[in-house]
């Protein structure tokens, strides 16, 4: 039987010298990164994990370095103050093979209370770590700490993933009691209601569909929901708000081919509303994300359309999503794979979103360019690219020679830039 602590003496089990394994952010043990952040100096203390969803002390304290595969706002405010902050470059789906190699001594997770039967609900949050907790809780020599919270969901899984721990694999069990991170809906904009109204014209009924954060997917999902057809499924990385919606205006009956009569996904990020909405839910189901993200399950959906953002993109449609002027700004996370999965069958679309410019200094700059900078890194290559949406329309470049590709793109820039994009368009190596 694991032993339940009070979190000062929980956070004594990781030594001086250690490390330490976390999920990425809605799963991540709050209440016991607080504690362990309480403790002033670590001889050498390692952490493995992804987009932090609290500012933890533990990051600032000398001896501790913290490895990245996703950054948000917090990694970055973290660098930026000069703390050992590193990125890992992998996509979403590699999280689990690295930290199977990493094998940190100490894992911790933050789960749901456990039910009659001993079950912890893994809550908002399957993603890479399922299996190495697991582990964790089977070998004698590592540890494994399960922070149990009543303000999380207790979400589900299917039979042959299963969505939990059993008390009995925990070594400690903590309590927390902090409320989940929320996510509040974004405000819609002129611009954001434009290229969410391009992007509909490719979704019809029967189609499934996969979205992330941010303004314009929260657009495009309301207008889903608000306007005709349905019959829709759900196979998203993420589960928002939006997706939420969708349900709730009974436009979701997951007739898609693959896990059939469920939405998955792998973490859920959204508003307090979603995360009351998610608890005990049947219909909505939390897979590893080696099964979410894997290509030819993608791939497998009835008409599989996905919507995702960029940065930047060139006239080639090379994407720049994880980084601006070469300096990380978030992660790979699920891009590429959701990109790319859907070119494999002519029903399905892949769309990018974006705004056609971004405001530099007070100075709009295009986000369509001629060619990248010196040093900028690409994030998904031009051949996975179907289609990119701005609020000026939607360039579709499946089968296009180069040329053909770039006149697209340029067509769908700022007016301001468009002559000039058009010109280096012709001028492009054939």
């Amino acid at each position: 039987m694991p032993e339940r602590l009070p979190l000062e003496a929980a956070v004594e089990l990781v030594r001086p010298v250690d490390t330490l394994g976390i999920p990425l952010g809605p799963g991540q043990p709050g209440a016991f990164l607080h504690a362990l952040g309480a403790r002033e100096h670590f001889d050498e203390l390692t952490v493995s994990g992804a987009l932090l969803g609290d500012l933890y002390e533990l990051f600032t304290r000398p001896g501790v370095r913290y490895r990245s595969g996703f950054f948000g706002p917090v990694e970055r405010m973290l660098r930026d103050a000069g703390h050992d902050i590193a990125f890992v470059p992998a996509d979403f789906r590699r999280f689990a093979p690295l930290l199977e190699l990493a094998a940190p001594r100490v894992m911790a997770t933050a789960a749901a209370t456990p039910d009659a039967a001993g079950a912890m609900s893994l809550s908002l949050h399957a993603g890479g770590t399922v299996r190495e907790l697991h582990c964790c809780g089977a070998d004698p020599d590592r540890v494994l700490v399960v922070e149990v919270n009543p303000q999380l969901p207790r979400t589900l899984g299917l039979p042959e993933h299963p969505h939990e721990l059993h008390v009995d694999e925990a070594d400690v069990i903590v309590e927390g009691d902090r409320a989940p991170v929320t996510i509040p809906d974004a405000e819609e904009t002129p611009v954001d209601r434009a290229i969410a109204e391009h992007a509909r014209a490719f979704v019809s009924d029967g189609c499934t569909l996969q979205t992330g954060i941010g303004g314009i997917p929260s657009t495009f999902a309301r207008l889903l929901a608000d306007g005709p057809g349905g019959d829709y499924g759900i196979h998203s990385e993420m589960f928002t708000t939006g997706l939420m919606h969708l349900h709730q205006a009974g436009k979701v009956s997951n007739r898609k081919g693959v896990y059939d009569g469920f939405s998955v996904t792998t973490f859920a990020a959204g508003t307090a509303e979603l995360y009351e909405w998610l608890d005990e839910r049947d219909d909505v189901r939390f897979l590893p994300v080696e099964q979410v993200n894997a290509p030819a399950i993608i791939a497998r959906n009835r008409r599989m359309v996905t919507v995702n953002g960029a940065v930047a993109v060139d006239l080639h449609g090379q994407l720049m999503a994880d980084t601006i002027e070469g300096v990380q700004f978030s992660g790979v996370g699920g891009h590429e794979d959701f990109v790319a999965a859907p070119g494999q069958e002519l029903e399905d679309r892949s769309l990018v979103c974006l705004p056609s410019t971004v405001a530099v200094d007070g100075t709009p700059v295009s986000r369509i360019v001629a060619r990248f900078a010196s040093g900028a890194v690409v994030t998904t290559p031009r051949h996975q690219l179907d289609v990119v949406v701005t609020e000026h329309g939607a360039a579709e470049l499946r089968g296009l020679t180069v040329r053909e590709r770039a006149r697209a793109l340029a067509a769908i820039a700022d007016p301001a830039h468009r002559e000039d994009l058009l010109d280096a368009a012709e001028r492009l190596p054939l």
